[in-house]
């Protein structure tokens, strides 16, 4: 099975007028790590037409999203934040239902 590596991009962007231009500035193994070098750019950046953000594939994206939400939802501040969302009762097997 093929794995591939995470990696995160930091992406400067440049606007003359209508047209565009971008370029991969920064790259990082963690979102973290590319969200500090984003905000350092973003500091150190004295133009009005260039600004910053971060790039990845979508499976490290939604890697880091899924394992942020079963975080939350393991440690409960998922349920804090919507309590629209009903926290779901743990039930515990009668005897009956024991298979053993």
């Amino acid at each position: 099975m093929k794995t591939t590596k995470k990696v995160w991009l930091v992406i400067e962007k440049n606007t003359y007028g209508k047209s565009q231009s971008f370029s991969v500035i920064k790259h990082a193994d963690t979102v973290e790590q590319a969200l500090t070098f984003k905000v350092y750019l973003e500091k150190l950046n004295d133009r009005d037409n260039q600004t910053y953000f971060l790039a990845s594939d979508v499976d490290t994206i939604m890697s880091n999203v899924i394992t942020a939400h079963n975080k939350s939802v393991e440690n409960g501040s998922y349920y804090k934040n919507h309590p629209e969302v009903k926290k779901p009762e743990v039930k515990k097997p009668s005897e009956e239902e024991m298979p053993f």
